[in-house]
């Protein structure tokens, strides 16, 4: 009697602990990515507020050059005042409206900067100037940044977002409260091509 009543604990145990191991690893997964997901959100205000940091300069260089082009340059100022005034937390990325407001800021001031650069256009002795030959070509390597942290951080959000819709997982992310990332869309306007003419 002694015999079946330790086996019968044996597989119980066995069951308890294939259970707690699985729901555990899930657990911890769905952790570890959520953390990939809010380490890549950081990376994407990082180089926001790279960009963020350098407009002040571009301003002043150009300022110098075209001081008749004040509706451009009072345009980025307002702009960039616009991003360092929203107060952005890592919970952007689980309300897809904060995203877009944060977004749509964010747009505005790449809309700013690239009527910026038209009025450079304007100033041959601006363009030669190193000062702003250094802070555009920073600028320019700061939007990449951008675009890359944007695009690295949909790829984490997909990668979670995956995670939690499948089984069992979709059981414990629901239990546990891991809701789904928002992606960031393009800009509006960004599937019509820019007009150039001369």
């Amino acid at each position: 009697m002694k015999k079946p009543l330790l086996i019968t604990l044996g597989v119980v145990a066995l069951v308890i602990f294939l259970f707690i191991s699985t729901f555990g690893g899930v657990y911890n997964s769905l952790v570890t990515s959520e953390e990939g997901v809010d380490e890549a959100w950081a990376q994407v205000e990082n180089v926001y507020q790279r960009r963020a940091d350098l407009i002040p300069n571009l301003v002043s260089t150009v300022k110098g050059f075209a001081a008749q082009e004040k509706d451009v340059l009072m345009g980025v100022v307002e702009a960039r005042s616009k991003v360092s005034q929203m107060k952005i937390s890592s919970d952007v990325v689980n309300d897809p409206a904060a995203l877009q407001k944060f977004q749509k800021i964010q747009g505005g001031l790449s809309s700013a900067l690239s009527r910026l650069m038209v009025v450079v256009e304007r100033y041959p002795d601006l363009k030669s100037s190193q000062n702003f030959l250094a802070l555009q070509t920073q600028l320019e390597g700061t939007e990449n940044r951008i675009a890359v942290e944007r695009r690295r951080f949909n790829i984490a959000a997909k990668d979670f977002n995956t995670k939690i819709r499948v089984f069992p997982n979709n059981f414990l992310a629901g239990l546990y409260g891991f809701k789904k990332k928002t992606y960031f869309q393009a800009d509006e306007g960004a599937s019509k091509a820019p007009e150039v003419s001369f």
